[in-house]
């Protein structure tokens, strides 16, 4: 069965358009021009227990809204949602004692105070055993080596650590459901790597359901199987990452490197170049005909490695957000 069921999830909002300067400020006291924005429009879907979903879209697609829809914080204007077979905007406590939204741009924990302290309140908010307590704290700790650090104030931490100490906040009450929007945004390349193991080491232990938004495609790869695309409010696309590659990915990158140091002329007679780096050479070559370009390639040239990958998977999520009418579609990577 099911932990969340969404059927025709709908939020529309109004909003008001005002003209520059001090006249429009003036005629907006008497006229008010207002547009209709649908934030989300129309979609539906369902994940299973213990799933990890990657959910992703442009800015502005309505991630973000849907996963407050989802956590009760703001009413749809139309549509059904159970969640553990709860309807979110109901905000009953039950409900709000088996799920967690943690926000990558919002901060929980007190700034002043150790994380320890905001911990011992979350305690109290959810009315958690003594020992369930020490137990998940020293867990969470311990998976995100940060155990000497719960002491000192949030204020004197980075924002790695940071990040760190609001995901265990967010997992104290060991919640059924996690959401998760933008956990990694701003963090350099090591703090993301720790988050995203602790992540699937703590749903591999405990079957924890994330729902999970990115711009970090390193994020969707390393943790989802299953990605849902939104774009302008509507559902784009809803299956496994593989299938998304396998039907999206029209072409695959062949990178080789020659014996004698020297790229040969003419490589362009095999696929397009996308990098040239002496000894090495990338090229695009069209899925359909990679076998029979490559192996003509490995025959007439002296080559002495030859890797064919899948293009990088937000240039192929990239593509999916052009066709279905973004037209400045873009997804960021982390750094490297």
């Amino acid at each position: 069965m099911s932990v969340i069921e969404v059927s025709g999830l709908e939020k529309v909002y109004r909003v008001h358009e005002k003209r520059e300067g001090l006249l429009g400020s003036v005629r907006a006291l008497f006229r008010r021009k207002y547009k209709t924005v649908r934030a989300v429009d129309g979609i539906d879907f369902a994940i299973e227990p213990g799933e990890m979903v990657g959910f992703l879209g442009p800015n502005g697609a309505g991630k973000t809204t849907t996963l407050k829809m989802l956590s009760g914080l703001i009413f749809p204007t139309a549509g059904e949602v159970t969640v553990l077979g709860f309807t979110p905007w109901e905000r009953k406590d039950a409900y709000r004692r088996q799920f967690a939204l943690l926000m990558g741009q919002k901060n929980q924990l007190w700034w002043d105070l150790p994380a320890a302290e905001s911990f011992r309140l979350h305690q109290e908010i959810y009315e958690i055993d003594e020992q369930q307590f020490q137990n998940v704290r020293g867990e969470l700790t311990e998976l995100l080596q940060v155990a000497d650090l719960v002491d000192q104030p949030v204020r004197e931490l980075s924002l790695g650590e940071r990040m760190k100490m609001e995901l265990i906040a967010a997992l104290l009450h060991s919640p059924k459901i996690l959401l998760l929007d933008e956990p990694t945004i701003g963090l350099d390349v090591v703090a993301q790597t720790n988050i995203r193991e602790c992540l699937r080491d703590y749903n591999k232990r405990n079957q924890i359901t994330m729902l999970l938004t990115s711009h970090y495609m390193q994020d969707i790869e390393a943790l989802c199987d299953r990605v849902m695309i939104i774009n302008r409010g509507k559902m784009v696309l809803d299956g496994p990452l593989s299938d998304v590659v396998d039907r999206y990915a029209t072409h695959k990158v062949v990178t080789l490197r020659f014996q004698d140091g020297q790229i040969p002329r003419g490589l362009e007679h095999y696929g397009d170049i996308v990098e040239h780096a002496p000894p090495m050479v990338k090229l695009r070559m069209d899925r359909e005909t990679v076998a029979t370009e490559a192996s003509r390639l490995l025959s007439e040239h002296a080559v002495s490695d030859f890797t064919v990958e899948d293009p990088p998977i937000e240039e192929t999520v990239s593509r999916i957000f052009a066709e279905s009418g973004h037209e400045q579609a873009e997804v960021p990577v982390a750094a490297s």
